[in-house]
């Protein structure tokens, strides 16, 4: 039998990292985190870590394992964490992926397209962006391609600016030059996300915001001013908060704005979600757990207990 990779999808708040941990501890495995900000060390209270109980219940890995110092990417994920389930599939039947980064998670299952680059036109569309801002990007991207335009993080300039660099330089949308062939793993996939009402999810992204501040994450962005140019700051939390600092906004309004921003990076997670066609939703408010739902499936599809 193949091993199998057991992925944990949905947006921010769902509560992938608990249903994670109790997979995890049934199958007696490890958890893969793909969380493109969870990497980073410096950044804990506002990238929803898991807690140090949580982190000591379950062997973790890509939490806290590089520095905002370091340009980690899709790439660099992909590569090792296929070094790392090679390894870890030596001993291990099952392993666990989880995250919300999307893009990461694809990058290492069906692996990277070629997509173009220039560095002069990188240097040019960032020049633009010091002096006018991204909203002239967005009105470009959300023309030639509102399918990136739907899904991409309005948040994050270094995204937007790479998905026109594609554009500009193939004449193709970005989309169409991410969809080529799928690489042939040696592992099953299965993959899952909890279905919670609209209202229920924004409902806990709200009250998440709220716990972030109780637990200290206005100290958090304050040690890390002296980093604030850095791409891994730009991060939904982190701006808002820096702008406070910076005398721009009152905090309330602050606070505001992180749970609009982060309710919008989850509608727009919903959105790449609906690209899957093996994707399980699973009904959190059933009488069966989470765990015990994909527990049952999985067996049932593998026709022999994979536990």
């Amino acid at each position: 039998m193949e091993p199998v990779l057991i992925i944990i999808q949905g947006p921010t708040a769902s509560g992938k990292t608990s249903l994670a941990i109790e997979l995890a501890l049934y199958f007696d495995t490890q958890i893969i985190s793909a969380d493109a900000r969870q990497f980073y060390c410096e950044m804990s209270i506002g990238t929803a870590k898991p807690s140090e109980i949580e982190l000591s219940q379950v062997k973790h890995h890509f939490i806290n394992s590089h520095s905002i110092q370091q340009n980690f990417t899709a790439s660099n994920f992909a590569q090792e964490a296929t070094l790392l389930l090679n390894r870890l599939f030596e001993t291990k039947k099952v392993v666990v992926l989880v995250g919300g980064s999307n893009m990461f998670i694809d990058a290492l299952i069906d692996g990277l397209d070629d997509i173009p680059s220039d560095l002069s036109l990188k240097k040019e569309l960032n020049s633009i962006l010091e002096k006018n801002g991204i909203a002239i990007f967005l009105e470009e991207l959300k023309e030639k391609d509102p399918e990136t335009f739907k899904t991409i993080d309005k948040n994050n300039p270094h995204r937007i600016l790479r998905a026109i660099e594609a554009i500009r330089l193939s004449g193709q949308k970005f989309s169409e030059l991410k969809s080529g062939n799928k690489q042939q793993n040696k592992f099953n996939t299965f993959r899952f996300a909890l279905q919670w009402e609209r209202s229920v999810l924004y409902d806990r992204i709200n009250q998440r915001v709220d716990l972030m501040m109780d637990q200290g994450l206005l100290a958090e962005v304050k040690s890390l001013l002296p980093q604030r140019s850095l791409n891994a700051l730009k991060t939904v939390g982190y701006t808002e908060l820096i702008n406070y600092l910076d005398g721009k906004i009152n905090l309330d309004f602050a606070l505001d704005q992180i749970k609009q921003h982060t309710r919008n990076y989850a509608k727009r997670q919903l959105t790449w979600l609906n690209r899957y066609d093996d994707l399980v939703w699973i009904d959190p408010n059933s009488s069966i757990s989470p765990k015990d739902q994909i527990t049952a499936m999985l067996n049932n599809a593998n026709h022999e207990s994979i536990s």
